[in-house]
């Protein structure tokens, strides 16, 4: 992997990598913060943030076959929003035969929907952020110095840790193991144990190099050692511009919701 990527990054030359890191994040908020704030019994409101990020992966050359399997991460939370519809109460409806709560399913909806639109605007940023791009934008936002460093070495030991964790499961194939097997969970059990010390020794070495090279526990600011120049306003609001459009379809939406409510 290069210097300064990371799982999620995706080479690219476009507007949208071009475009200062700092803003990117920012409108990852603004955009994340309007989608949020929709009403979930309005509809069309989906879609048009789903336009939007459409759009900005063409812009950034983003084919859906390779954001579509790294959406998976949302699993858990697609579990949870099915069995809602069952352990709601509240007003019934027959659904397939199956007796479903209304509330459940409006619950199940906003989850699966907000989520999924949440999740597409986040590796959007991650696809087209380096890791190296960080530390100095995290930095021009007001974030601690300390807390940036603690994020940028997770994002770093992430990898190192995925890494490790695929040679060990190597190493236990190359001696005749079955991962997928159920009477070899004790020893995936002891592997993940092992895993954890190693992580946690890991980290230990490198608290000590920190020290011996004057670490006193305060971080510098990342944004003036060695970091690119600052946006410009031509750059921020080219950059805000699919967040300032998602903020304007969760007005309308309101907006509606009032007038038919009225």
């Amino acid at each position: 992997m290069g210097a300064g990527a990371h799982p999620l990054y995706r080479h690219g030359d476009s507007a949208v990598h071009r475009a200062p890191a700092e803003v990117k994040i920012v409108a990852l908020l603004l955009f994340v913060l309007a989608v949020v704030a929709t009403p979930r019994e309005t509809f069309w409101p989906f879609a048009a943030y789903a336009v939007i990020i459409v759009a900005v992966w063409r812009l950034a050359r983003i084919p859906l076959r390779w954001v579509l399997p790294r959406m998976l991460i949302e699993a858990p939370f697609l579990v949870l929003a099915v069995l809602l519809p069952f352990a709601e109460g509240g007003q019934r409806v027959t659904v397939a035969g199956l007796q479903l709560s209304v509330a459940g399913l409006w619950a199940a909806w906003g989850i699966v929907i907000k989520g999924t639109l949440g999740v597409a605007a986040a590796l959007t940023v991650a696809a087209t952020t380096s890791a190296a791009e960080l530390p100095a934008a995290l930095s021009r936002l007001g974030v601690p110095g300390v807390m940036t460093s603690v994020l940028v070495l997770m994002i770093r030991y992430i990898d190192l840790l995925t890494a490790e964790a695929g040679r060990m499961r190597m190493a236990r194939i190359a001696r005749g193991d079955s991962p997928r097997a159920l009477h070899q969970a004790r020893a995936i059990a002891a592997g993940i144990g092992a895993l954890f010390l190693r992580s946690y020794e890991r980290g230990e070495r490198v608290y000590a190099a920190m020290l011996s090279r004057g670490f006193e526990g305060s971080a510098p600011d990342l944004a003036v050692v060695g970091a690119p120049p600052k946006a410009t306003a031509r750059q921020w609001a080219a950059a805000l511009t699919p967040a300032v459009a998602a903020a304007a379809v969760s007005v309308a939406a309101w907006t509606t919701v009032g007038l038919i409510g009225g």
